[in-house]
């Protein structure tokens, strides 16, 4: 496999977004979001990165096929469900360098691309300049949740050694659909925390 990584801003990406969406939709429909996928939202959602001049999109190719991606964007220009916790602790929100995912086919794990899409995305907010933190949330299961695949390993661990801090009061709340599901429910994701310059 030889991989190309490479980064864009805004609407640079367009000629990457049909892949990117099919790519979060077949990556979270794996434990532990199990989204059922809508094509719809993909759109909207992506296109959001894309019309924020300052985003950046990682992203790992594989012969030109999109493989793996991670995107960011200045927080003040992403939704009012990512604002919330933050505007909550008086924190302003211009400070702030938000990782939207990370996303990998599973055959491309283990090769240390999940560090390059940190690196590449904590450069980009550097050269932007004026950022403090970088945040990042992510969904929790409860532990003895009967579809927790047996060989599944959590985030966590590389998260804290890539200096993130789990926050234990701040969340924010989504709505999707899980697979199988008749319609969506809300869930709730954890922020994590680091500042730009450690």
């Amino acid at each position: 496999m030889a991989l190309e990584v490479i980064t864009c801003s805004g609407e640079a990406v367009a000629p990457y977004l049909g892949d990117l969406a099919r790519l979060r939709i077949a990556v979270f429909r794996e434990y532990p979001y199990l989204y059922e996928g809508d094509a719809d939202y993909e759109r909207r959602y992506l296109t959001a990165y894309a019309r924020s001049p300052r985003s950046v999109f990682v992203l790992a190719l594989d012969g030109g096929r999109v493989v793996g991606a991670s995107t960011g964007l200045p927080l003040a220009d992403d939704g009012e469900a990512f604002h919330r916790p933050f505007l909550e602790r008086g924190w302003p929100l211009h400070e702030v360098f938000y990782f939207g995912e990370s996303v990998l086919l599973s055959a491309y794990r283990g090769q240390g691309l999940g560090h390059r899409f940190f690196d590449e995305r904590e450069a980009h907010a550097r050269r932007l300049g004026g950022f403090r933190l970088t945040a990042f949330c992510a969904v929790e299961r409860a532990h003895d949740d009967p579809r927790r695949p047996a060989d599944y390993r959590s985030n966590d661990a590389f998260w804290h050694k890539r200096g993130y801090a789990r926050q234990d009061d701040m969340f924010c709340a989504l709505d999707w659909k899980e697979a199988g599901a008749a319609a969506p429910s809300s869930h709730r994701l954890r922020f994590w925390l680091r500042p730009l310059d450690a």
